[in-house]
């Protein structure tokens, strides 16, 4: 457990293993609302058991990171501290992994600068416009009217497996009320900020070995022609799709994705 200090209330955790042979170390990236408890368990165990490197980290405003709460959290600062953390810790031989928004993050990091020899994109691509806007600015809104339950409550149906829905109905519907998110809440500094995020990035532009990760259960933000369009863009890319899993293949296919993900690092 190590912390990288970024300013007076500012730091980001992260968990950073060093492979125990010459492998890549592999740098998870999250979602808006996510956390390195995600790839620490089975994925995590799995890749170091094989010798690979791991780095996770929570952005600021996500559990453990600190944050001033008068700091709007806009996506271009959430870059800027994935580049000074990899800068800090210097992974060896990096393989960034993004989930959602994460996955843009990792690609724009990269393009900033940060040193990697391979990209993993999991359920990222997508084109801005209309739709998307609308769906980020309405989940930002169902956050703060009731938090992170009203939003799990609304969305998971439409991003998540049949099979993992049916563990977490039970316990979703146990409670009898939402809670606003408060002002100062991180995840909610993270989410409505998150609406400036660019999409319009040049994938034509990433020259490293790049994996694009789908799950057909992601009713919200996967377009198959959408996807076809940007992943061909991709000059050196492999596309994996899981028809048993949604948005959050990683959380939902644990023990599949890593295998997938093993795949494709004993390729690069």
């Amino acid at each position: 457990m190590s912390f990288l200090h970024l300013g007076d209330n500012d730091s980001l955790f992260y968990l950073h293993t060093l492979p125990s042979t010459d492998k890549p170390t592999v740098v998870f990236v999250n979602a808006l609302i996510g956390q390195t408890e995600m790839w620490e368990g089975h994925i995590g165990e799995t890749l170091r058991k094989h010798g690979f490197g791991t780095l996770s980290y929570n952005f600021r405003g996500q559990v453990e990171s600190t944050f001033d709460p008068i700091k709007e959290m806009h996506p271009d600062l959430i870059v800027e501290d994935l580049v000074s953390l990899l800068q800090a810790t210097t992974p060896h031989k990096a393989v960034l992994v993004g989930l959602s928004i994460g996955g843009l993050f990792a690609a724009q990091a990269i393009q900033s600068g940060a040193r990697a020899i391979g990209l993993v994109l999991i359920n990222t691509l997508r084109k801005p416009g209309l739709r998307l806007d609308w769906i980020n600015e309405s989940t930002s809104r169902a956050f703060a009217t009731g938090g992170r339950e009203l939003l799990l409550d609304l969305m998971a149906p439409m991003l998540i497996n049949p099979d993992k829905l049916a563990e977490m109905h039970s316990g979703a519907f146990a409670r009898d009320k939402y809670t606003a998110a408060q002002d100062q809440d991180g995840h909610l500094n993270l989410m409505r900020n998150a609406v400036s995020a660019d999409w319009d990035f040049p994938w034509q532009n990433l020259d490293m070995p790049t994996l694009v990760m789908t799950g057909f259960h992601d009713r919200v933000f996967f377009v198959e022609q959408d996807v076809l369009e940007l992943s061909a863009k991709i000059p050196n890319m492999k596309r994996i799709d899981f028809e048993n899993a949604g948005h959050m293949i990683p959380m939902e296919r644990p023990e599949e994705f890593a295998d997938e993900l093993l795949n494709f690092l004993s390729t690069i």
